[in-house]
């Protein structure tokens, strides 16, 4: 049987990685995100691995954005069985008093209120499809239980998305739609390889951190993501073995 799933921020790092771990397991996917190019790179990975690919250049925090989303992704496949909650960014590290507003909001809207909108959308078709039912899985992160040093903005809005897990585990239950969250610590990406050279830690001090293959949280997704609908992982924490967490700094 055929399996669609949506992924946010699906260009690149943790998103391009969930993407084409779920291709392996023969899911067509709608890749959303904000750059064309790199969204139509995926599309041609996923393609190759023998799965229907859909590109869509997105910006989460919109509405009208979203909604053209989930409508082109509706005329395209049949059903939603996943939406991996993946877009996010976050602001620089400066101390709390002297975050622009403009930077806070940028977070804000991407990490949470993307979360909220798109999985409203996935509720909504979830509901009404025919068998009902799907799953959602949000991009939380070792910051939705612990912060770094000047990080007000992300942790909070990760923070947040924990609220949102569990609201929409519980609200899902008598749809068959079931929702967990990934929580991810030093993937190896674009924004994540910083850590390598030396981040700032709760005592002061700056150090290096490990990392590990972004592949990992792929795969992750992929198994959270195999579960037949009466099982749910509604937390689970992959994260580079020696990074800094129980106990960060």
């Amino acid at each position: 049987m055929s399996k669609f799933a949506l992924v946010t921020g699906a260009g690149t790092g943790v998103g391009r990685a969930a993407a084409l771990a779920l291709a392996g397991d023969g899911w067509n996917v709608t890749l959303a995100g904000r750059r064309p190019e790199p969204l139509e790179k995926v599309a041609g990975e996923v393609r190759a691995l023998g799965c229907e690919a859909l590109a869509m250049s997105t910006d989460v925090g919109d509405p009208d954005s979203v909604g053209a989303l989930f409508e082109a992704h509706q005329k395209r496949f049949p059903r939603l069985d996943l939406l991996f909650n993946n877009a996010g960014t976050g602001a620089p590290a400066v101390p709390v008093e002297d975050l622009p507003f403009e930077k806070w909001k940028a977070v804000v809207d991407a990490n949470l209120t993307g979360t909220f909108l798109c999985a409203q959308w996935a509720f909504r078709i979830m509901k009404a499809q025919s068998p009902k039912g799907g799953r959602i899985i949000n991009n939380g992160s070792i910051s939705a239980y612990a912060p770094r040093p000047n990080s007000i903005a992300y942790t909070a809005t990760k923070h947040a998305v924990s609220g949102i897990t569990r609201t929409l585990s519980m609200d899902g239950r008598k749809h068959d739609i079931a929702v967990g969250q990934l929580d991810i610590g030093n993937a190896e990406t674009d924004l994540a390889r910083r850590m390598a050279d030396g981040v700032l830690q709760a005592d002061g001090s700056v150090k290096a951190e490990p990392l590990m293959d972004v592949e990992h949280a792929g795969n992750a997704v992929a198994h959270m993501a195999s579960l037949p609908l009466d099982a749910n992982v509604l937390f689970m924490t992959v994260m580079a073995t020696k990074m800094p967490f129980v106990g960060r700094g």
